[in-house]
């Protein structure tokens, strides 16, 4: 080897943001769920076999011939206009209309946390979050040092009365009112009108990440929180649950001032959305694809709901717990006193059955006999094997 040729000491190149990074739990438990023999309730994954690939195939087609070359140029920041137009249209209500202005299409709805995160915190600012909360936005809010402030929060959600004095000047609340990630509960109307109530009486921005609304097993959802209150609401959405993941294809509506800023954000990110997708998207939706596909959707994932309560009822022992969800991709187990889900996942995937521990979750005062289960991706025979390895585990260790 050639005198000083030897590698450098990348740590020493390192911000202190990048040195403070860590990796997804739940993206290293997937590494390990992709042996077959593994049954996996860790990933918050989509089932795939509600991928719409003819329609998408045939939508990339149209826009190839009929605008190929507009579709593969650079484009607007803010997004292709007429999907901007029909996401506008889609939110939107008589009581909060929405302006196509309004609307920034971004690649994922995880970069419009990311975006958010940039123009609204900086280190030691207050973030109020629920208990326990979605993983992809801790630590998307991680990279800029909050300060993370724990809201309680019961089987039905976030509890307003929570909302104190002492949380005044925080710089925002994030919440996923319908059927949320982790643990599936749906925030009651009642719960959403007093929360607005006390975001005005603290000053307090609301960011509504709502990527599961579309998913009522009944088809029926409470009045969104912009709704209510689109003055001081972000609302963030998504085609990765109702068209692909893959496409990574999400909209953030905001109010004007701050919507200007998330512009300037992402044009020193990405420039824009990919303009291909966006028209495909576009392609997809625009005469009513959505209308008839999500009901497809959400007969799927009530079958699979099902089928998961009916196998916990059947072979969980005595002392665990779980709620039953009214719609969306998990469910939220708890286990008896002093039984650690991460202990009881190593065990498990011993026995070819995976999850997600529940302590990533919080930010604060993990509770750790918690675990989530995401039914979507695993049919109903494998769902009660799978739940009946997982309960053999439970019982031995509790």
């Amino acid at each position: 080897m050639t005198q000083g040729s030897s590698s450098p000491n990348f740590d020493r190149y390192l911000s202190g943001r990048a040195s403070g990074l860590q990796s997804s739990v739940i993206r290293e438990i997937l590494k390990i769920t992709e042996r077959a023999e593994v049954i996996s309730f860790a990933g918050g994954l989509p089932a795939p076999a509600t991928f719409p690939v003819d329609e998408m195939r045939a939508a990339f087609d149209r826009v190839l011939i009929e605008r190929g070359r507009e579709a593969l140029q650079y484009s607007t920041t803010e997004g292709y206009a007429p999907l901007r137009e029909w996401v506008a249209a889609r939110v939107g209500t008589d009581a909060a209309p929405v302006s196509p202005d309004d609307v920034m299409i971004v690649s994922g709805s995880q970069q419009g946390l990311d975006l958010l995160s940039k123009v609204l915190v900086d280190p030691g600012d207050r973030v109020l979050v629920e208990t326990p909360t979605y993983l992809g936005a801790l630590q998307a809010f991680s990279m800029f040092s909050p300060q993370f402030v724990a809201v309680a929060s019961d089987a039905e959600g976030l509890l307003p009365d929570a909302l104190s004095e002492s949380m005044r000047g925080a710089k925002f609340l994030y919440c996923l009112p319908n059927f949320q990630n982790p643990t599936g509960r749906l925030l009651p109307l009642a719960r959403r009108q007093a929360l607005v109530e006390r975001a005005r009486d603290l000053d307090l921005l609301i960011l509504e990440d709502d990527p599961y609304g579309a998913l009522s097993y009944d088809g029926d959802t409470p009045a969104s929180i912009r709704s209510l209150a689109p003055e001081r609401t972000v609302y963030m959405g998504s085609f990765s649950k109702v068209l692909a993941p893959g496409l990574r294809i999400g909209y953030v509506i905001a109010p004007p001032a701050l919507r200007a800023k998330l512009v300037q954000a992402k044009q020193a990110t990405d420039l824009h959305t990919a303009t291909l997708s966006q028209q495909a998207v576009f392609e997809v939706v625009k005469d009513g694809f959505l209308d008839a596909h999500i009901p497809t959707i959400r007969a799927l994932y009530r079958d699979q709901c099902e089928a998961m309560l009916a196998a916990l009822a059947h072979h969980m022992p005595e002392g665990v717990s779980w709620n039953r969800p009214r719609g969306g991709m998990f469910l939220w187990v708890e286990l008896p006193r002093g039984v650690d889900a991460t202990a009881v996942l190593v065990r498990a995937v011993e026995n070819n059955v995976a999850f997600v521990p529940g302590a990533p979750f919080y930010a604060a005062d993990p509770v750790r006999e918690s675990l989530r289960l995401a039914f979507v991706t695993v049919p109903p025979p494998r769902i009660e094997e799978g739940v009946a390895r997982l309960a053999q585990v439970i019982r031995a260790m509790a």
